[in-house]
């Protein structure tokens, strides 16, 4: 049975067998696979318009007829826009010898391959809190402003356009502009640093201007920052210190010095070339002024490739501008004496911040710095220091040098005594005061110098040693200005002054319009101590209205009854706007230390009464 069943099984796989070699092979698949309805292709993705960085993606590429194996490209079709593959530019996009004249990033910029941000992104800062002092390192607090209305904050600051009157007032207004600080709301927070950077700018704190403007990442920067922060890397003679922003947004500040910048920044990086056909570019476009690209070229040739002489000329130049005057500074290039005599305080203090500066003119203005606030007396005393200690400069040049020496380490009180009046002068330069502060400070308190008692303490006010200042109430009689300035600078007194001393200062007074006098009242008016009945008396016999009111008085009073000493700061430095301290008045004084000291800023409004009475 089994050699059967095997046999018919044998019998079917030989025939099977058969039939398949006899016929060939059989189609066994059915008719619509076999011969196929034609397909549709699918529509091409949308091609880019505006970019060279990419190749058009290729269509898909049928067979040859007849199955030959053989792949035919498609030609183009260029009769319409719609053709895949084809890249259409703009009708204003360069030509390639366009092209070829262009700088590196210029053309990054027309294909879209500039950076946006040059920090990484787990690196990048917020713009809020943009600042320099925390409060717990002495600032205002940075909440201080967040509720307060905009724009009052903004007319403040945009209306602080200059320097102040009182160094005092300086110092005060900049701690309140460095601190760290968050905007008002419905004020964009880049905005409002640009405001602080320029006010920082325009009173003359460039170096602090600088730094503040760091705080914040070059892909933040708007046009109003972006100057601010040029400004004040020129008035630090730091051109450098701009080159990370003007790099990451070249477009974004249209002015001839803009376009200079670009090129010295290109020859640092290490773009010689480039940098020289920028230059040269320049000059035959007249982009700047020759004497402007001069210096420029002088500028980035100190690059290390350079190598070409450039002679700077100032034949025809009528004006230094902040541009001309940073780059003449930081290339050593002499200034011509009848330009450089017509210029302002402002130049005077960025001499004061440009280490380039030749030591014994930084000495020969660090008063006007000092006078107005920028730098203290310790910086000052470091500047006559480097003087003495310089081998460049003859006696006669260290002169003043060695007097502040002998103002420190002479011999007898009497000959340090001696020292600093030699120092201040017949005028008592209030420069020449703030220079001598820690030297007075040093002084043993004696009677016999009780005449120059008065100049003495004003100078140690100006740093604010008012307990050093304050061991010379024994030996001051009531009634002279040693006394007003300790009644004014005493701290945490309680009981209003005699009204006999002030009495005393009254009639002794020989001030102009008694200037002394009306601010000797103001001060204690607002300090709070002097009796109200007194306050009308005196006020009507010096001739003042302190109690007049006007919309600043009344916003800032309303400020210090609040409690907003940021608030404050910023008006007061708004009350201080002024070249001299002729523009200050007693009723501004008033205002101001009445809403400092309710604020809770009661050492600031103690240093700036007294200041009143000594500049008075």
């Amino acid at each position: 049975m089994k050699r059967a069943v095997f046999l018919i099984t044998a019998a079917g796989l030989a025939l099977t067998s058969s039939l398949a070699m006899a016929g060939g092979p059989e189609d066994l698949l059915p008719d619509i696979f076999r011969d196929p309805p034609p397909q549709q292709q699918p529509a091409p993705a949308p091609t880019p318009t505006a970019t060279r960085t990419s190749a058009p993606s290729q269509p898909a590429t049928p067979s040859a007829p007849g199955g030959s194996g053989e792949v035919v490209q498609p030609i183009p079709d260029s009769s319409g826009p719609s053709s895949p593959g084809r890249v259409s530019l703009p009708e204003d996009f360069p030509s390639l010898a366009e092209l070829e004249q262009m700088e590196p990033d210029e053309i990054n910029a027309i294909l879209g391959l500039r950076p946006k941000f040059d920090i990484p992104a787990a690196a990048r800062r917020a713009v809020e809190g943009v600042g320099l002092i925390a409060q717990a390192e002495g600032g205002f607090p940075r909440g201080s402003l967040r509720n307060q209305p905009a724009r009052l904050v903004s007319a403040a600051i945009q209306a602080s356009n200059g320097p102040l009157v009182s160094r005092w007032g300086h110092i005060l207004m900049r701690r309140a502009l460095a601190s760290r600080l968050d905007a008002p709301e419905g004020m964009n927070p880049v905005a409002f640093a640009a405001m602080r950077a320029r006010a920082l700018g325009s009173m003359g704190e460039g170096a602090v201007a600088r730094s503040f403007v760091q705080d914040i990442d070059g892909s933040e920067y708007n046009p109003a920052l972006a100057g601010a922060a040029f400004d004040a890397y020129l008035a630090t003679g730091d051109v450098l210190g701009m080159c990370p922003v003007a790099r990451l947004q070249s477009d974004l500040v249209d002015t001839p010095e803009w376009e200079l910048l670009q090129a010295i920044c290109a020859a640092y990086l290490g773009e010689a070339r480039s940098a020289d056909r920028r230059l040269q570019r320049a000059f035959g476009t007249g982009v700047a002024e020759e004497i402007d690209v001069r210096l420029a070229q002088r500028y980035a040739g100190a690059a290390g490739e350079g190598g070409r002489a450039v002679n700077i000329e100032w034949g025809g130049v009528e004006e230094l501008t902040p541009w001309r005057y940073a780059l003449a500074r930081a290339v050593g290039e002499d200034l011509p004496e009848e330009l450089r005599g017509e210029l302002g305080a402002a130049y005077d203090i960025s001499d004061v911040l440009i280490p380039a500066t030749p030591l014994l003119q930084r000495v020969d203005v660090a008063g006007t710095a000092a006078e107005r606030g920028v730098i203290s007396s310790a910086a000052m005393v470091d500047l006559y220091s480097q003087l003495w200690a310089s081998d460049s400069y003859d006696a006669a040049d260290k002169a003043l040098a060695a007097q502040l020496r002998e103002a420190y380490v002479a011999n007898t009180p009497d000959q340090r005594l001696a020292a600093m009046r030699t120092l201040w002068g017949d005028g008592l330069d209030y420069g020449r005061l703030v220079l001598t502060a820690y030297a007075a400070a040093r002084l043993p308190v004696s009677e016999d110098m009780a005449d120059d008692a008065a100049p003495l303490i004003a100078s140690m006010l100006t740093a604010g040693l008012d307990r050093n200042a304050m061991r010379w109430a024994s030996v001051v009689s009531e009634g002279s200005e040693a006394w007003a300035l300790l009644a004014l600078a005493q701290p945490n007194r309680n009981a209003n002054v005699d009204r006999g001393a002030v009495d005393s200062f009254v009639d002794d007074d020989d001030s102009s319009d008694m200037r002394k006098s009306a601010f000797l009242v103001a001060g204690l008016a607002g300090l709070g101590r002097i009796d109200s009945g007194d306050l009308a008396d005196f006020s009507e016999r010096v001739g003042v209205n302190l109690t007049r009111r006007s919309a600043w008085s009344d916003k800032i009073g309303r400020a210090g009854e609040l409690g907003n000493s940021t608030l404050v700061a910023l008006l007061a430095g708004l009350g201080m706007q002024g070249n001299s301290w002729e523009r200050m008045t007693p009723r501004h004084v008033y205002h101001i230390v009445r809403a400092l000291n309710a604020a809770g800023l009661e050492a600031e409004a103690r240093m700036i009464a007294a200041e009143a009475v000594a500049r008075g």
